[in-house]
């Protein structure tokens, strides 16, 4: 299979998962309803919720980022049983319930009020979004062997023995025995995303958590991103060719489909086939990295992969560019000053190089006005009349100038002692005429 890991993965990180300000924003609203559920409830004398549990795909961290902003967010609020009391002193009923918290958390701001579900009450907001919130009581038994504590949700069939933290709890068992826990929650992500990549499917197609526990089902880990997706899927379609039905997790006897020939598990198995179809290109010899991003484009329903590969091809070209740019700048520099041969003037601007002495070329590099044997006018005019500059131990040379003493260069011999001095005949040596 040509190898698209990276991609995959990008694929993940920027299109799939939340981004930290969507998920902020939720935060905020769910801690809103809380507070306007507590503030309703006490203004009409009602009782105070126990606890509130997150619970879902939020709890879970399977959300998928979606264009419309159609999020669910599913906040359990949790009541003691005893406290759940109708006006004549009867316990309140699963809708009672429900109503009870369905006043409570309209405070007549929301464009559209607060609805009554079967197992929820549903809050909208503008952006597309929603909160859910399931309403449990927490009960309480007296046995044998002391208090049996369980919950019980206020469902439309009346209320029904049930958890929401059993769900999250399960989620976070799985991903620990799983060989990459880390992994399986993207490669869940990338499965929903999928299930949703066209607006078509969404009312025909298996629900999100009946995806998330497919896929603890039959994960297949792999160090490469687009392995472990491409597998799993397999493995998925598989297991749905010869069984249909997604049992619950964690309510015994109760599943997430209905009947063994549920309409949506098939319509989720036939879409995996068509995905698994569709990146049969990529296992062919010839496959270029080019056809293969644009299976992953027609899996997803976007563009994200081609426009991947034309960045990269942007960003190849300019680097190219850059590069020959400053290839020209630096063979321009060094026909225009000339490079340096010999220890020049590169080595005098190595740091720790000494600097050149007076009469040295090197010199001339650096200042304008020394001539070609890096020697200024003073130097020169010292050189014609002091023998001593001429014939290095010919002489000593008479003291220097001060600032104190006038007629004298403070660079350097008196010039003055120096006029009218002959050069003295050098004494003949042995052997030469």
């Amino acid at each position: 299979m040509f190898d698209c890991s990276k991609d995959v993965r990008a694929y993940h990180d920027q299109d799939v998962t939340l981004p930290k300000k969507d998920q902020e924003a939720m935060r905020d609203r769910r801690n809103s309803n809380r507070t306007r559920l507590r503030n309703g409830l006490e203004k009409a004398g009602k009782p105070a919720p126990l606890e509130f549990v997150s619970q879902g795909s939020y709890a879970m961290k399977t959300m998928v980022r979606d264009p419309d902003h159609d999020y669910d967010i599913d906040d359990g609020v949790y009541f003691r049983k005893e406290d759940l009391v109708g006006d004549r002193g009867a316990e309140m009923t699963s809708l009672q319930a429900r109503q009870m918290v369905r006043d409570a958390v309209d405070d007549g701001k929301f464009k559209s009020p607060p609805e009554v579900r079967q197992n929820c009450v549903r809050v909208f907001y503008e952006k597309g979004y929603h909160v859910d919130l399931p309403v449990y009581r927490r009960v309480v038994v007296q046995t044998a062997f002391g208090e049996d504590v369980h919950y019980e949700l206020a469902a439309s069939s009346g209320w029904k023995r049930s958890d929401a933290r059993d769900v999250s709890d399960w989620y976070e068992d799985e991903r620990a025995r799983s060989a990459d826990g880390t992994q399986l929650r993207r490669v869940n992500r990338d499965l929903k995303k999928y299930a949703r990549s066209r607006y078509s499917w969404r009312g025909s197609i298996l629900s999100g958590f009946g995806i998330s526990v497919l896929t603890t089902e039959q994960f297949r880990a792999d160090d490469r991103e687009d392995r472990a997706f491409y597998d799993t899927m397999t493995a998925i379609r598989d297991r749905l060719n010869w069984d249909l039905q997604v049992a619950h997790p964690v309510t015994p006897g109760d599943y997430l489909t209905s009947g063994a020939d549920d309409a949506r598990a098939r319509c989720f198995r036939d879409k995996l086939t068509e995905a698994i179809n569709t990146l049969e290109p990529l296992f062919a010899a010839d496959c270029t990295r080019e056809k293969a991003l644009k299976c992953w484009d027609k899996v997803f329903a976007t563009t994200f992969f081609s426009e991947r590969l034309e960045d990269e091809k942007r960003a190849s070209v300019a680097g190219a560019v850059a590069i020959g740019a400053a290839a020209l700048l630096s063979a321009t520099a060094a026909a225009a000053g000339g490079a340096p041969v010999g220890g020049g003037a590169a080595d005098a601007r190595r740091p720790g190089a000494r600097a050149p002495r007076c009469g040295d070329p090197r010199r001339r590099l650096s200042d304008p006005r020394l001539d070609r044997r890096g020697l200024a006018p003073a130097d020169r005019l010292l050189r014609r009349r002091h023998p001593a500059h001429r014939h290095p131990g010919g002489g000593a040379l008479p003291d220097h100038a001060g600032p104190d003493r006038p007629g004298r260069s403070p660079r350097g011999p008196d010039l003055a002692a120096c006029r009218g001095r002959r050069r003295p005949v050098p004494a003949a040596q042995p052997g030469r005429v």
